[in-house]
């Protein structure tokens, strides 16, 4: 039972998590955890302390862009010390409140926020901040990973533990950054376990059907029958909508709080339900983003298929997105609007630099076809901000193309990990690149399951990935302490060497 409670807690070190955070993407596009994110735990036990630094608005350049505040909230209750060279932990998470990363990660000691979301808001005020693309356009990853970088090595002033090793964690956008910050950054963190990390989801690195055909085969695994009425169900609601009053028939059948102007905003509500429920698709309940049963898409596609004969297909499919929506029964009606203004900081991100290719197939996709569009994508983002996305930047900045070449000859001490059930997982690396550079990737597994807080229903393959993690952790720290002192041993023997000879 001792291994069943494993968790990075048991290595007793300092666990520094900083917030990372990511809004709606671009419509027809996947979102990675949206408005859900602001949302409040349901109960927060965890400790912290909230902390403040100052941080450079624009770290790449010697004019004076002006500061900011950015927060963090810090736990060292399980820290061995700076005299025992006591590691440090820092998570680079994902979006949304900080209480609420804080309460859904394993490793959950501290959790600090990223510039622009939350109370790390430069220019005093999201309204300012969000103004226009020039108070946006520090909103990147190069700036959030060096404030980053910034914050561990003041820290680590701080704290008199410069001798300290520092490991990076994060689960999805904030995977990608933990990789990214350990290639970038690689004297100021050891290592870094990126769970669910899409880092080659750029340019056409990955086929860009690839998530949308994996929310698909997690309901076909579950039934050919509830995949096959999903699928029917897109041109169900068009026909329906374009009749007389179909836009008030569908705002009736699927208890929506307003009226419909068009199914575009049905039709997307339907599909982040389901993206959602794949990314989601724990073994236990959970309420990560929705109060949720255990395996959900099982439920769903059972309410689709138990359904009475004759009842219709869009009946069918409301009765399992319920299941995502309102399992507690408790919502009178749905609002569509995630965010009426559309001015998200991921909104931004996706129109510069994070670009994502999506796209949907005709055969092996339950969703309705289409292509990707960059012509339709780079219009919209003129629209909203004025600028045109750049496709290519982040593989330029980090690398994507002949990965596991580059990575082999420049790269170390990387988790990759990853659940075959994530619809995120195909845009991942799911291989191993070298002896230091592991991918770990287990069938079941859902959106970063593996950064969850353990549980008494935590499955046996979750504990023993877990493990598996927590080894190699071990492994990067004790070799980092034994290269520190062997450095040591050398610098005092040269010294006494020197003094020697002077004398």
């Amino acid at each position: 039972m001792a291994a069943r409670s494993s968790s990075f807690s048991l290595l007793t070190l300092l666990l520094l998590l900083l917030l990372l955070s990511l809004s709606s993407c671009a419509e027809s596009h996947p979102l990675l955890l949206g408005k859900f994110a602001n949302q409040k735990p349901t109960q927060n036990t965890y400790k912290y302390e909230t902390q403040y630094i100052t941080q450079r608005l624009d770290h790449f350049s010697f004019s004076n862009a002006g500061t900011f505040s950015q927060r963090f909230l810090i736990n060292t209750d399980y820290w061995a010390g700076s005299g025992r060279s006591g590691p440090i932990f820092m998570y680079c998470g994902n979006e949304g409140d900080i209480e609420w990363i804080c309460s859904m990660a394993i490793v959950h000691k501290a959790v600090g926020m990223h510039r622009y979301y939350g109370e790390s808001m430069p220019y005093g005020s999201k309204e300012e901040a969000y103004r226009n693309a020039t108070t946006l356009s520090y909103l990147t990853t190069e700036q959030a990973i060096a404030d980053f970088a910034v914050l561990v090595r003041k820290l680590k002033r701080k704290l008199s533990a410069q001798s300290c090793p520092v490991v990076l964690f994060g689960g999805s956008y904030g995977g990608m950054l933990a990789a990214w910050m350990r290639l970038k950054y690689p004297h100021v963190a050891i290592g870094a376990l990126a769970s669910s990390a899409p880092v080659l989801q750029f340019e056409d690195i990955v086929p860009p059907e690839t998530f949308y055909d994996l929310v698909s085969n997690d309901f076909r695994r579950e039934s050919t029958s509830c995949f096959d009425t999903i699928k029917a169900s897109w041109a169900a609601l068009e026909s329906e909508g374009q009749k007389a009053d179909g836009l008030t028939q569908l705002a009736l059948k699927f208890h929506l709080c307003r009226e419909l102007n068009s199914t575009q905003p049905l039709t997307d509500w339907l599909s982040s339900a389901y993206s959602y429920l794949a990314m989601v698709n724990y073994p236990y309940p959970a309420d990560f983003m929705m109060p949720l049963p255990g395996h959900p898409i099982k439920e769903v596609c059972r309410r689709i298929d138990s359904a009475p004969p004759g009842t219709s297909v869009l009946d069918r499919v409301f009765y399992g997105v319920s299941v995502y929506y309102n399992y507690t029964g408790s919502a009178k009606c749905f609002d569509l609007d995630d965010d009426p203004h559309g001015l998200s900081g991921w909104q931004w991100q996706a129109c510069t630099e994070m670009v994502m290719p999506m796209a949907s197939s005709e055969d092996k996709s339950m969703f309705w076809k289409f292509d990707y569009n960059y012509t339709y994508e780079k219009e919209r983002c003129r629209t909203s901000y004025g600028v045109e996305p750049r496709g290519r930047w982040i593989t330029t900045e980090f690398g994507g193309h002949d990965f596991k070449t580059a990575l082999s000859k420049f790269g170390s001490n990387i988790i990759f990990s990853n659940g075959l059930l994530d619809p995120w997982s195909g845009g991942s690396v799911l291989h191993n690149i070298s002896d230091t550079i592991i991918a770990l990737v287990t069938a079941e597994g859902a959106h970063h399951l593996d950064l969850r807080s353990s549980t008494p229903n935590d499955p046996d393959w979750l504990i023993e990935q877990r493990e598996s993690e927590i080894r190699l952790i071990e492994d990067w720290i004790n070799d980092y302490n034994q290269g520190r002192a062997s450095t040591f041993s050398i610098n005092s023997y040269k010294q006494g060497n020197a003094s020697t000879f002077r004398m």
